[in-house]
């Protein structure tokens, strides 16, 4: 089969990026002869395999002469905010993606396109190959765009509609997308996620057990979360030279990062900045922890979470809409502690006031984890990148 893989925003990069590179490759092993198209500035390193053709659209030229437009509002690295794109510059995005496509697809003539988020590159994608098949992977940003903000939302909305496949990654998300976009159920499959056993696993690691190593991944901003988990170690009783939080990851918005030196530089315990890390090295440091704490007010399916179990982790994550369910089904005994989410206006944002409750109850649940013991032996033999490409592959075939 051949199949046209397209992302407006940079592959290998956040977890809808991941997504993307991880599905070509298992569609690699399976033979498929493939295209990429994605978003990337010209110094950015992109690798695939050596059967792949990467295809990129350039931004910060001539052509396109703003930054990679973000599906979420602080990504990590330089960026666009959708909601403040002007007319001009989607005519340009439109214009630009347009013409690469028609190059692209006229010349390969794909079995298959697969976008990447339900949202303006797709509606393009749909509306201008009207002849070709095309299925959307939903990462739940796009669902969060498309409520918060009015930019050509009936345009995307009744292109998606027109979409011969969307994939969600549970159940949960697959009715959201039906009721936000209008989508007939029936024409959305719940394909789940997966995670790269060949490089997060258990190292089995010697630690030092009387000192207890907190981590998070993930973009360093409020929506995140992260403030709040370093507010709450304030509510730990452990001594401070018996406790570490690490944060590895990029930050987006210079102001919130700001606050988040200032919050640790007066914290309670040290907390260590590990930057942006590649895959091989984020394995390594959840190795070296021992709690993963995920304190987002909104995510798809968290990739991270399955990585964080896979490396031998206890895991605490904020009790997210449809993961806790998906999880439960797909890693059964996964011992994961999940903390009430507060209130939330406009799909991500907290009811300030109960932030202090929230920060307690992120310090109750590291308290609990340190205490209890854990069997970090999890079956996670059916949750592989190769299993979810073949469940499109066989979805593709019966629709």
């Amino acid at each position: 089969m051949k199949i046209l893989s397209i992302l407006a925003q940079k592959p290998h990069s956040t977890g809808s990026g991941v997504y993307l590179t991880e599905l070509v490759k298992a569609f690699d092993k399976l033979d498929c002869e493939q295209v990429v198209v994605a978003g990337i500035y010209k110094e950015d390193q992109v690798e695939f395999p050596p059967n792949v053709k990467f295809c990129p659209v350039f931004y910060k030229t001539d052509e396109l002469p703003f930054a990679i437009p973000g599906m979420t509002d602080q990504m990590p690295y330089e960026s666009t905010v959708y909601s403040q794109m002007t007319e001009e510059m989607v005519d340009g995005f439109k214009g630009v993606f347009n013409a690469k496509l028609k190059n692209i697809i006229d010349s390969f003539n794909p079995d298959l396109i697969i976008c990447h988020h339900l949202y303006l590159l797709t509606a393009i994608v749909r509306e201008n190959f009207p002849n070709y098949r095309i299925a959307c992977v939903c990462h739940g940003t796009d669902i969060r765009q498309i409520k918060k903000n009015q930019l050509e939302n009936e345009y995307i909305k009744e292109n998606i509609r027109k979409l011969d496949l969307i994939f969600a990654l549970h159940e949960e998300q697959r009715e959201d997308i039906a009721i936000t976009y209008g989508v007939d159920k029936s024409n959305i499959k719940v394909i789940g996620s997966g995670y790269n056993n060949s490089i997060f696993y258990n190292m089995k690691l010697n630690k030092n057990t009387s000192h207890i190593n907190l981590i998070y991944a993930g973009k360093l901003n409020q929506k995140k979360g992260v403030m709040n988990l370093v507010k709450s170690l304030e509510n730990l009783p452990y001594e401070r030279d018996k406790l570490t939080l690490k944060l590895a990851g990029g930050n987006g918005n210079n102001e919130e990062y700001d606050m988040l030196l200032e919050l640790i530089s007066n914290c309670k315990y040290p907390v260590k900045l590990l930057g942006k890390l590649n895959q091989q090295d984020l394995a390594y440091e959840f190795n070296s922890s021992d709690i993963f704490i995920l304190p987002s007010f909104f995510e798809g399916l968290p990739l991270v979470l399955i990585e964080a179990l896979a490396c031998g982790l206890k895991v605490i994550s904020t009790d997210l809409p449809g993961v806790k369910d998906w999880m439960d089904k797909n890693v059964p005994n996964n011992n994961i502690t999940y903390i009430t989410l507060p209130t939330l206006i406009n799909t991500d944002e907290p009811r300030l006031e109960e932030l202090p409750l929230f920060e307690q109850n992120i310090a109750n649940a590291i308290i609990s984890c340190v205490n209890k013991s854990y069997d970090n032996t999890i079956n996670l033999n059916d949750i592989s990148w190769d299993g979810v490409g073949k469940r499109i592959m066989n979805l593709i075939a019966l629709n």
